[in-house]
């Protein structure tokens, strides 16, 4: 901060980005830091919505049971994914012809009730339910407070979403929302639990002989440009420029004990890394 003689001695504030365009190559590569982890002991839990939530009470409450049981070792948030419900109102709004943005609108509502279902069970084990807004101002507050909290892992594009390379599908769903969160606060784990053991060259559930991928770089599977994945694909791009999550685990979360075990550090599943 310097004094103007010539302002009456007004304060100057310097500043790099003073008088320049935010989207000048240079003045975009002149912001790379090194960038503080807001709660680096967190670990996000992105339980699916098709794969797990769909299948009831058999599937759901023995990983309640467990998410519960890792809460006094480990600060756990859990992104809840939509299901069949949300497959079936995009196609209706597919059919209408809705544009992306307005697909997107819809596509959140389904992983909102499932998110607050979750809540719901975990509640006597101290979780409390977020929504989008109070996630982002409120979440350090809660895990002062209560145990954890659970959040609708879709992230709140709305209109604003991005259109995607083929068709019309919202590129941004809930596995994007809850990598995103993991990024923004430096998560320790950022943990999916699917009805998988990790990723495959095809898809298992057609192709017995497909063959299992135990860890890999976001780039070398961008490369092999595979039918399938088990998250949204914009997800592996996101790793590829991660600041701070810079890998994420797919396990089988109908297997008792796989998510103590990621939470672990053991290396199950499978690793995308940066």
């Amino acid at each position: 901060m310097t004094d103007n003689p010539n302002n009456g001695g007004a304060r100057h504030v310097p500043s790099p980005l003073m008088c320049e365009s935010l989207v000048d190559k240079d003045v975009i590569a002149g912001t790379e830091a090194p960038v503080r982890a807001i709660l680096p002991h967190l670990n996000v839990i992105k339980v699916g919505g098709r794969s797990i939530m769909d299948r009831g009470g058999s599937a759901v409450l023995p990983l309640v049971d467990e998410i519960a049981a890792n809460q006094a070792k480990y600060t756990q948030i859990i992104g809840a994914g939509a299901g069949v419900r949300s497959r079936h109102i995009l196609s209706v709004g597919l059919d209408l012809g809705l544009p992306t943005g307005m697909l997107a609108m819809l596509s959140g509502k389904d992983a909102a009730q499932n998110a607050y279902m979750l809540s719901c069970l975990l509640a006597r084990h101290g979780f409390v339910y977020l929504e989008a807004p109070f996630l982002v101002q409120l979440l350090p507050a809660m895990l002062a407070a209560a145990k954890g909290a659970v959040f609708n892992g879709t992230p709140p594009y709305d209109q604003w979403e991005h259109p995607p390379a083929i068709g019309k599908i919202p590129p941004h769903r809930s596995d994007a929302g809850s990598y995103l969160v993991a990024e923004v606060y430096g998560a320790r784990k950022m943990i999916y639990l699917k009805d998988v053991d990790g990723l495959y060259d095809d898809d298992p559930a057609t192709n017995p002989n497909a063959k299992h991928i135990p860890r890999i770089s976001a780039s070398e599977l961008i490369a092999l440009d595979l039918k399938t994945l088990p998250i949204d694909r914009v997800v592996v791009d996101l790793i590829r420029r991660s600041k701070l999550a810079h890998e994420v685990q797919i396990v089988n979360g109908l297997v008792p004990g796989n998510l103590t075990r990621a939470l672990d550090g053991e290396p199950i599943g499978t690793i995308i890394h940066k």
